[in-house]
């Protein structure tokens, strides 16, 4: 490969990027206030989650939906409401709030009020959303702590469309806000608004960016880089739209349905009349930005997108008038006054749209590029044709798909708050309920680790449960121990996973889990034994080092069914790398590994996902390694000659000066360590390995637990650490 494809790469390498995303923000800010030097408070603690909890679920929240309702036709003169109605605009708030979400990482969404921040509070495509929020201050205002930013936001789009005719599917509270941009999310290379670095479009755009260019949710309006040609637009708006989680049918019923209300706003050039967004707006225009200069600025006189229009003759009713536009009239391109790219009827004589504010005004109809994409594509227009033709299951679809965009990253049903939650979703991962009068107790714990451990070797256990575990997320809350997945596809034949070792797992603890069953009252799941047997065997492990430890364990999984799984949807938690199992993977086309990511650099993110602190994450690599417990039964990185202990030995032997490393001439990977006076072998490590001796801040913490009167401490913290991990998707208990 050449150094200048290296470096193309390399620059749009999501873990390379990301770490600097504040000076990539200087680049567009440079005036911004800087606060790196304050303590951070981006990540709400689990004190945060419960106190919110209590606070929102004592809400009336007939009472809140009320007062939402009371703002909605209530006319700003600072913002007018176009056609006397704010709910188009707060349904873009909603939509634009929780539309980030992409499935690769699990990141963006609505879930922490990030809308607020930089940079998605001035992404072009967000344009003159600050003034949604702003609209929606006195609600916030009366409610304070008991109703986050995140969660109003969502509630007001579901209330708005409601209050143009449409009953919602459900809304569930739960999303705790944050106070500073979050720091770990890549948006993409580009320093440029609306410019398209990051590797092509369509099925080329990089792992894990959802939109094509960067300040945009989705795709460009006009088409693929400005290009009118419905066909191509339709090919992003899949590739997009199914990476944020959504099929065809969802995402027609999306298209549709979101254009159903308001209108664009592109009443002149943006270029000679809007001013900066808001993070670059001056001081004295506090947080507003896109300020426009083009006669009144506002109402009629309004430059957002630059397009300009509406698609329906009723912009704030609920009905099928999309389809019927769209269907009815054969469309030709034009300019928006602004410049833009957009389509109106061929018939000039068509002019059934009323104007937003002037009374007796009306104009034509107009459509997007990424419109005429849905009656172009061969597959959209057979979900348009049956949505034009059944109003009711247009309904529906839009229903559904509008609660899925605004709670897909809010996790399990078990995470939902309020009155007017649905039952669970597939898309949810359902898991059945637990029946507690049949909850093992601590002597049955005991009796079920003694006869997991006569089936299944240390190792093996410890690394299923790891397995097991370690698919949750936190960015969405996904993966987990909870329903046993690892049971089914298709994590049962994912690589990490060594499928032959754990469907022979697998089968002994069935054989263990039958016979408990059989016996009585108590009945143990499977998802619940799997955490059960990794903690007996971390138990054993560190028994064996001569240190007596009880890991803890709370029964309440239960086993999720094939029928209960979004087989298709999991793919993309399956793991590229875990170093934790020293699994480094195969690099796949526009994966992160190929964009250039290090397999350190994937570890830290993998920690990050499990929610794990730099300590957690150093005691729970060393730990793994002396067990034993790489993927294929690797060796690489197992610093000890005593295998199958729980011991702090891979820290004492890295950070052994009689002990020197080099590249591996097998590998660009691995590394050799051999010792200093005889030039003998002693180990082979992998970049994740020697990363704990390399890195100053990881250093500091291997020499810690590598000093002798740390072995204790060490099994202790592996502990505390490992149960974080296998507790970290019991909502229940949290």
């Amino acid at each position: 490969m050449s150094s200048a494809v290296d470096a193309a790469k390399q620059s749009r390498c999501p873990f390379h990027t990301q770490k600097t995303v504040s000076s990539v923000e200087a680049t567009w800010w440079p005036n911004k206030l800087d606060m790196k030097g304050l303590p951070k408070t981006q990540h709400a603690t689990a004190n945060d989650i419960a106190s919110y909890k209590e606070k929102f679920l004592k809400l009336d929240l007939a009472a809140v939906k009320s007062d939402i309702n009371g703002i909605m036709t209530t006319s700003q003169k600072w913002w007018p409401a176009d056609y006397g109605h704010y709910g188009p605009f707060f349904v873009r708030m909603a939509w634009h709030a929780a539309g980030t979400y992409r499935t690769f990482d699990g990141r963006g969404g609505s879930g922490t009020g990030n809308l607020r921040f930089a940079p998605l509070n001035s992404w072009p495509d967000n344009g003159n959303l600050d003034k949604a929020r702003r609209l929606l201050w006195p609600i916030k205002k009366k409610y304070g702590e008991s109703l986050s930013w995140g969660d109003l936001m969502i509630l007001t789009g579901n209330v708005a469309i409601e209050s143009m005719g449409l009953e919602t599917f459900g809304f569930a509270g739960g999303r705790v806000d944050i106070w500073e941009p979050e720091a770990d999310v890549y948006w993409g290379p580009e320093k440029k608004w609306l410019a398209a670095e990051r590797g092509g479009l369509g099925d080329k755009l990089d792992q894990p960016l959802g939109a094509v260019q960067m300040g945009l949710i989705y795709v460009n309006p006009e088409g693929p880089g400005g290009m009118p040609d419905p066909l191509m637009a339709a090919h992003d708006i899949r590739t997009t739209f199914g990476r944020m989680a959504m099929n065809d049918e969802e995402t027609v019923a999306l298209i549709a349905g979101g254009h159903t209300f308001g209108k664009a706003h592109g009443a002149a050039d943006p270029g000679a009349h809007v001013g900066p967004e808001p993070e670059g707006a001056r001081i004295h225009e506090q947080g507003f930005g896109w300020t426009s200069t083009y006669k009144s600025g506002v109402g009629a006189d309004a430059i957002t997108s630059g397009l300009e229009g509406a698609w329906t003759d009723n912009p704030t009713k609920w009905d099928n008038g999309y389809f019927d536009t769209l269907f009815k009239y054969e469309w030709e391109q034009t300019k928006s006054p602004a410049g833009a790219t957009q389509w109106i009827p061929t018939d000039k004589e068509v002019k059934s749209v009323p104007d937003a504010h002037l009374e007796g005004v009306s104009h034509a109809p107009i459509m997007f590029t990424t419109d005429l994409a849905l009656k172009m594509d061969p597959a959209y227009l057979e979900v348009s044709t049956r949505f034009h033709q059944n109003p009711e299951e247009f309904a529906m679809a839009f229903k559904k798909a509008w609660y899925k965009l605004c709670h897909r990253d809010l996790g399990p049903v078990s995470r939902c708050l309020g009155s007017e939650v649905p039952s669970a979703q597939l898309w949810q991962d359902p898991v059945p309920a637990f029946d507690s009068s049949t909850a093992i107790e601590d002597a049955d714990v005991a009796e079920l680790k003694a006869a997991c451990l006569e089936k299944c070797s240390v190792a093996s256990l410890v690394k299923t449960a790891w397995a097991s575990a370690s698919s949750y997320r936190a960015t969405d809350h996904r993966g987990g121990a909870n329903g046993a997945r690892i049971r089914l596809e298709p994590q049962i034949s994912w690589k990490v996973n060594d499928p032959d070792d754990l469907i022979a797992v697998l089968a002994s603890l069935t054989e263990v889990q039958n016979a408990f069953n059989e016996k009585g009252a108590k009945k143990v799941s499977m998802a619940d034994l799997i955490v059960l047997a990794g903690n007996g065997a971390v138990e054993a492990a560190a028994k064996a080092a001569g240190n007596d430890v009880s890991v803890p364990f709370t029964p309440g999984r239960t086993d999720a069914s094939i029928e209960e799984t979004d087989v298709e949807s999991f793919s993309v938690l399956e793991p590229t790398s875990d170093g934790f199992r020293n699994f480094l993977g195969v690099s796949q086309p526009n994966s992160p590994q190929d964009m250039g990511a290090t397999a350190e650099a994937l570890l830290v993110d993998r920690a990050h996902m499990l929610g794990l602190s730099k300590g957690e994450m150093s005691v729970l690599v060393g730990g793994m390694r002396t067990i034993g417990a790489n993927a294929g039964g690797s060796t690489i990185g197992v610093l000890t000659s005593n295998v199958g202990q729980l011991s702090n030995d891979f820290f004492v032997n890295l950070c052994d000066m009689s002990t020197a490393w080099k590249p591996s001439a097998e590998d660009e990977q691995l590394f050799t360590g051999t010792d200093r006076d005889t030039g003998a072998e002693k180990w082979k490590a992998t970049r994740v390995d020697l990363i704990f001796g390399s890195n100053s801040e990881l250093r500091a913490i291997a020499e810690f637990y590598a000093s002798d009167d740390c072995k204790g401490k060490f099994v202790d913290d592996f502990v505390l650490a490992w149960n974080k991990v296998m507790m970290n998707d019991r909502f229940d208990v949290k």
